[in-house]
């Protein structure tokens, strides 16, 4: 059986010791050297040609963002799994921008670390549960920002159904026929969904519906 051949990169021994004696209990994984900081990390990478190489970030000489990237760019068939004590988003963004495979939080770092080793030698990428759980929760904030920006996201469903109606042409008795409610009730959403577009007239709302794609020439 082929096995992954890792290289740990660390600057504190008794991480390094801990993570290598770790990885012995795996029978696929094979540690092929040890580095304690980015410099000796690139050396050793161009010596070894490691399947994957275990990173640290906070290192000294050369961190592991820039060793990170260095290895991406110069050794792109080896593949760079971080593993950091941070999981916020000021070092999980900075991490993955760099080329890493993948990311892992010492703190469920024993057991993750060597199914994060055997993803991304196959090609995949793996996160800590705690680091997809930023990545999630920061796109739904920036879909929430989004949404907020956008007006139309403030229509409630019978004002969307009212708008297209509007542009699409029918009058107000129309469409109070169409949607079985008073043609006062139609007006008054038809004032609030304009209010609430900025809209002022109907030529701009029937050109807002085709820039939205609501209707279409």
């Amino acid at each position: 059986m082929q096995k992954v051949r890792v290289l740990v990169v660390d600057d504190h021994t008794i991480v390094r010791d801990g993570i290598i004696a770790l990885l012995s209990l795996a029978g696929d994984i094979e540690v092929v050297g040890e580095a304690t900081n980015g410099n000796e990390a690139l050396k050793l990478v161009s010596e070894l040609h490691p399947d994957v190489v275990l990173m640290d970030i906070a290192m000294p000489i050369m961190g592991g963002l820039e060793a990170t990237r260095r290895i991406s760019k110069e050794y792109p068939k080896t593949k760079v799994l971080v593993i950091t004590q941070h999981d916020d988003k000021e070092y999980v963004f900075p991490v993955l921008e760099s080329g890493a495979s993948g990311l892992i939080s010492k703190a469920g770092a024993s057991s993750e670390l060597a199914s994060g080793i055997r993803s991304v030698y196959r090609g995949d990428s793996f996160l800590s549960p705690s680091v997809a759980r930023l990545l999630v929760e920061n796109f739904q904030n920036s879909a929430g920002e989004r949404n907020k920006q956008d007006p139309y996201s403030r229509l409630t469903g019978r004002e969307r159904e009212i708008l297209k109606l509007l542009a699409e042409g029918y009058s107000t008795q129309e469409i109070a026929e169409m949607l079985v409610i008073t043609p006062k009730t139609v007006e008054g959403h038809k004032t609030n969904l304009m209010s609430k577009l900025g809209i002022h007239n109907r030529i701009d709302l029937v050109k807002y519906a085709l820039r939205k794609g609501i209707i279409s020439i």
